[in-house]
């Protein structure tokens, strides 16, 4: 009996095999003997069998998406790839993840953020994606798959296709579910009455008198953090029809999602609506047609997600538990506070707390939350293209696409007259303000593919040239002001106000133009031998007319050992495939014309006369010899399968980044305004990256688990000629707490150590340099004891040392499924360990700010404690002012992200109902966190820019919430 069976799902995979059987022998068993299923991945410009893969290809496929109910796409990343780091920005809805392929590749111009590549299309990022209509995502990981990207690839390549029609009949299918969110965590604070001795404490050890005469009176005060926290939602719903004949085959869906934060749910949301339409036509034998066109409209509105200067995050953990929520004792505060006539009040006319104590820009949250009311950011987003495919002379493909993506985004905000502070406050005027962007960006792609074997011989070579066009945009921002309202509902620009009291302003675009010529030859012999080599030109108009060009090559070779002759037929190593490969790429990630220096206004001056000229200047030093920074890429790997349910992958990678565009300090006295770029600074990441396997099938039950674990390296080898560091983060008045340093990772923590607490006077003493002399003579007991690192015989600046880095030296990621009949269950756990975090979470200027109750442990005497120091108000010693490892926490920490429980209806039941599917399904969210990081959550991605990434500084991190949702899956 001779049996074939096809699966096709779009260009992602394909089970294709043939089968001798008698009637006793199964399906399965046959499918272990031949073991000719094989797997096709997506790669630049094509696809190609899994098993002839020759370069670092990380693959997730629709099946390991459809189960995950996330809000944003890139976050399904997580965990599930090695080699892959993706970190949360924050708990706020819709807010992006900080995603590295292999680490930081550079410091300096532009983002590390991957290459996002979405059905040809070059995109910044995949949160406007419905993640339903994902079908695959292929990760590029090392320099010769990357390379046949040139230029865009040197951070990694992220490749994203998205689902199309197949040939049958019309199926509907629904994907949604609905879920309550919460804080898994909050901070351990000191509540009023203790507050309030810790502040006499402070006031007592400097001498003075106690400010508080029965701190027993406030009792436990107010919970700021209940104040803040509350129940967060999550909903999504998504709807998609599928279906074709022999000629024509489309897929369309729609998607809404809406989430509200844990955090002030009415200021801490994000909504978004999707829309999809792909279609495949065969015009004729030789010709297809085809398109994809995707719609996202998003709104959101957010509060502070990683900042110690205002926002309900940092106020809720810095003002005192003495000052009340809202104000209906005026026997406990002082009346001549709250006689401003802006001042906010609740529902009931009481005016919420001010503290007399802490202030600047910590508020009472729940005044703040009145004042951000109705303000709202927005996008929308067309994203496309359009293809057509000619095949001629049995062997030639021709290929043409044009893809464009249009971008509309902007914000409503309306500021009303408030008080919430003696600093911070809006007493003059009220103000709408509404800001309009747009960004259309587009490029063409031609490909010509010639395929052919050759009895053991296979062929496929490619050619390829590409136009592109970035950044044709513009802008424009309008407030109105004194508007005869108070309230952002009746806020509109409708009123007719005094010019003197309208502002505008906008911005145009520098167009970024690039060309690039490709090309790559893909060969193996008897799927034993395996070869690939791509080159591409790139062009960029970013630099000097001598300096447009690059040029990255790479190279792959593999070897499909188990297919030799000699390769002896065993049950322990079924499969064994060596592969290796070596790329370069390259980088232009900054603005145009940083080469060259222009004139600008501003350096006005007067006559004699008294009269004032308009004066014009350079605005920075030109250098017409900036250059493309290049990153190279080595990787040696090895591909088994063992006792024919295991898989390993093993693969170890050297990257390195030269010439590394950037910024460069120049003395104050050359005069201009602006830094200008340079090709100045090395770095190198390298690294392990393990992914073990296992599936096993039984007649009503089966498992599949699959783990990862990523090693990461990272070292500065070159900074400019004259520096040996950096500054990069900062904190503050504690001023940097990390630097770029040559011989150091990536933003490591510098500061200063010690070794203990002083216990009395005579250690003081005792505590001497070489000479004799005290260290520390201004020091009393209960201070810390700071170290003369380098010898030196004093303490000062010079004495601050590595403490340690802010990258993870291990990421690891599990994810087990079990299906027993009818029932299917998941869990997915993942981590990172070997990286320090930065508690930044209390202010330092503000000396009546909360504390968190580890300063219950501080110094109180001889024999206390060595870990603490004492209070003071003084800080003589910098106890708590100088940055030092008192302020650095590890931030490992194992999280059980997702555990899933599922139930799939018989058929017999469904198809009553016209239905061919209902899975039903409850799923935890963020259960568990393991960690003995004391801040809101230990994975925290911190601040980037569009030059920096600072990460591992926790300023009052937005923690992701803990969710349980209900969901369904539905087929007709």
């Amino acid at each position: 009996m001779n049996v074939r069976i096809s699966r096709s799902v779009g260009v992602v995979a394909v089970l294709y095999f043939t089968a001798n059987f008698s009637a006793q022998t199964t399906v399965k068993d046959t499918i272990s003997k031949e073991n000719k299923i094989d797997e096709i991945v997506v790669i630049g410009y094509g696809t190609q069998k899994k098993s002839n893969v020759t370069g670092a290809i990380a693959s997730i496929k629709a099946s390991d998406l459809e189960n995950i109910p996330a809000g944003k796409p890139e976050q399904v990343l997580q965990g599930r790839a090695a080699g892959v780091s993706v970190v949360t920005n924050s708990g706020q809805p819709g807010a992006p993840a900080t995603v590295r392929v292999r680490g930081i590749t550079s410091f300096g111009a532009g983002s590390n953020s991957p290459l996002w590549v979405v059905d040809g299309i070059v995109v910044d990022n995949i949160g406007w994606l419905n993640q339903s209509d994902i079908e695959s995502i292929e990760v590029l990981k090392d320099g010769a798959s990357s390379a046949i990207y040139g230029v865009s690839a040197a951070k990694g390549v992220i490749l994203v296709t998205t689902k199309k029609g197949k040939k049958g009949k019309l199926t509907l299918s629904y994907n949604g579910f609905y879920g309550v969110s919460n804080a898994a965590k909050k901070l351990d604070l000191l509540d009023a009455t203790q507050y309030a001795k810790i502040i006499n404490e402070g006031f007592v050890n400097d001498g003075l008198a106690p400010r508080f005469s029965n701190p027993e009176s406030f009792g436990k005060g107010t919970n700021w953090q209940d104040a803040i926290f509350g129940t967060g939602e999550k909903s999504s719903h998504e709807v998609s029809i599928t279906g074709g004949n022999d000629k024509s085959s489309y897929y369309t869906s729609f998607g809404y999602f809406d989430q509200t934060g844990i955090v002030m749910s009415d200021i801490s949301y994000y909504k978004r609506i999707n829309a999809r339409f792909n279609s495949t036509h065969k015009v004729t034998d030789y010709l297809t047609l085809g398109q994809t066109f995707a719609y996202t409209h998003t709104k959101s509105q957010g509060v502070s997600p990683n900042e110690e200067y205002g926002g309900p995050l940092a106020s809720a953990v810095n003002l005192d538990p003495t000052t009340p929520l809202v104000v209906t004792d005026w026997s406990s505060v002082d009346p001549s506070g709250y006689s401003n006539q802006y001042i906010i009040r609740d529902p009931y006319g009481n005016p919420y707390g001010i503290s007399q104590y802490v202030n600047q820009e910590m508020t009472n949250p729940q005044a703040f939350r009145h004042i951000q009311q109705g303000n709202y950011s927005w996008s929308d987003d067309f994203v496309g293209n359009v293809f057509a495919e000619l095949k001629f002379l049995k062997n030639f493909t021709f290929k043409t696409s044009l893809n464009g993506k249009k971008s509309y985004w902007g914000s409503r905000s309306f500021t009303p007259r408030y008080y919430l502070s003696p600093n911070y406050n809006n007493t003059s005027f009220n103000s709408l303000n509404k800001v309009d962007e747009n960004k259309f960006e587009w490029s063409m792609e031609n490909t010509l593919t010639y395929q052919n074997k050759f009895g053991d011989h296979n062929i496929n070579i490619l050619v390829g040239q590409g136009v592109y066009r970035y950044n044709i945009a513009g802008g424009a921002s309008l407030t109105y002001s004194n508007l005869p309202i108070d309230n952002w509902q009746d806020a509109s620009f409708n009123f007719n106000i005094p010019q003197d009291d309208i502002t505008a302003s906008g911005w145009d675009g520098i167009q970024t133009r690039k060309a690039s010529y490709f090309g790559r030859l893909i060969y193996d012999y008897a799927d034993k031998y395996l070869f690939t080599g791509t080159v591409r030109r790139d062009g960029s108009s970013k630099f000097a007319t001598n300096q447009h060009w690059g040029t990255f090559p790479s190279l792959s070779l593999g070897w499909n050992v188990h297919k030799e002759n000699f390769w002896p037929e065993n049950k322990v190593i079924n499969n064994l495939k060596f592969r290796g490969g070596y790329g370069v790429l390259g980088n232009d990630e900054m603005d145009n014309f940083r080469f060259a220096s222009f004139m600008v206004s501003g350096s006005n001056y007067t006559t004699s006369g008294n009269n004032i000229i308009i004066g014009y200047a350079p605005s920075t030093m030109e250098n017409p010899k900036l250059k493309w920074e290049q990153t190279s890429q080595l990787n040696i790997a090895a591909d088994l399968k063992l006792f024919q349910n295991f898989t390993l992958t093993a693969d170890w990678y050297k990257k390195k980044t030269v010439d590394i565009l950037r910024r460069v300090n120049i003395p104050g006295y050359v005069g201009v305004p602006d830094l200008p770029w340079a090709n100045v600074g090395d770095m190198e990441n390298s690294g392990l990256e393990l992914e073990l396997g296992y599936k096993k099938n039984w007649e009503d039950f089966s498992i599949s688990v699959n783990g990862n674990f990523t090693t990461i390296k990272n070292k500065v080898l070159r900074l400019e000629d004259d520096i040996d560091y950096f500054n990069l983060a900062s904190f503050q008045t504690m001023g940097a707490v990390s630097r770029v340093a040559v011989g150091q990772p990536y933003g490591s923590f510098y500061g200063q150590t010690y070794s203990g607490v002083f216990q009395n006077q005579a250690q003081i003493d005792a505590y001497v340099n070489s000479s004799g002399a005290q260290l520390l003579p201004g020091a009393k007991p209960g201070d810390f004891i700071w170290q003369d690192n380098n010898g030196d015989g004093k303490i000062d600046e010079e004495d601050k040392v590595n403490l340690g880095s802010s990258i993870p030296k291990y990421t690891f990621g599990l994810t087990v499924n079990l299906n027993y009949k009818n029932f299917d269950f998941m869990a997915f756990a993942q981590g990172q360990a070997g990286n320090k975090i930065f508690q930044g979470l209390r202010r330092l200027d503000m000396l009546d700010a909360n504390y968190q109750t580890r300063i219950l442990d501080r110094w109180t005497g001889e024999g206390s404690t060595n870990e603490n120091p004492r209070i003071t108000r003084n800080d003589t010693n910098h106890n708590y002012s100088w940055m030092s490892n008192y302020y650095l926490q590890k931030g490992d920490y194992v999280r059980l992200k997702i555990i899933q429980l599922g139930y799939t209806l018989p058929k017999d039941v469904t198809s009553r109902f016209g239905m061919s599917k209902v899975r039903l399904y409850v799923t935890g969210e963020n259960v568990f966190t393991f960690t003995k990081y004391t801040g809101y959550d230990p994975e925290i991605a911190g601040r980037n820019n569009s030059e920096q990434d600072i990460i591992g500084v926790d300023r009052a991190y937005y923690p992701q919430a803990r969710t349980f949702l209900i969901g369904a899956n539905i087929q007709f």
